[in-house]
């Protein structure tokens, strides 16, 4: 199926992990509902199946948009992270979600510090045009995962606020949009439940499509 666009989700395996690793979190029913979404509310041409990247794969220079989950849990290799790192320096444009709290927080660093050791993760400054390219997300809310419907919190471990961050380049190219304390993943694979508020999924929509478009134009 030749489409504009389809949507590449990152497949890690660091050392000491087994290919059942995090990483396929909510695969694969997030993306295509996702997907349905971009069909329906942008003009993109996309595909209706996902494709799963590996972080080893010269594959992924051929994707300018990928989404990671759970990465909290990944251990890039230093191999892993000079592939990432060439692969966002050439363009590329890395989403990862889903992830809580201040030990995941950690485990992402120790792994974002071997991608980018000269660069550091900033907060997303309301004006950047990744909130504002499709929809206005001015006023942006946390998006929890289905442990809502059981818990009743929006968040989960000490995760309380949702944090809006990424790495940037020279030019102030977003190139990791980091999505800290939500589960945007969730909010996708869920929209089709009726206990699940769709004020989360249309939210979580929003979120990715500005994302993407910001993506394609940057």
């Amino acid at each position: 199926e030749k489409t504009e666009w389809a949507f590449a989700r990152l497949r890690y395996r660091g050392p000491g992990q087994s290919i059942r690793s995090r990483w396929g979190t909510d695969s694969n029913k997030a993306e295509r509902v996702f997907m349905q979404g971009v069909r329906r509310l942008t003009r993109i041409h996309t595909r209706s199946v996902e494709e799963i990247i590996d972080v080893d794969s010269d594959e992924i220079f051929n994707w300018p948009w990928i989404y990671a989950v759970e990465v909290g849990g990944w251990s890039l290799s230093e191999a892993q992270a000079k592939r990432l790192r060439e692969y966002l320096d050439r363009g590329g444009f890395l989403m990862v979600d889903d992830f809580h709290g201040s030990w995941e927080w950690a485990a992402f660093m120790a792994s974002l510090k071997r991608i980018f050791p000269d660069r550091q993760v900033i907060d997303i400054d309301d004006a950047s045009p990744i909130f504002h390219n499709l929809y206005d997300l001015g006023d942006r809310f946390q998006v929890p995962g289905r442990q809502y419907l059981r818990s009743g919190l929006t968040y989960e471990q000490d995760g309380v606020n949702a944090e809006w961050r990424a790495v940037v380049d020279d030019q102030g190219r977003i190139q990791v949009a980091i999505c800290h304390n939500m589960d945007l993943g969730d909010a996708w694979e869920w929209a089709d439940l009726p206990e699940y508020p769709e004020k989360f999924t249309s939210e979580a929509y929003r979120i990715g499509l500005n994302y993407l478009v910001y993506a394609f134009t940057h």
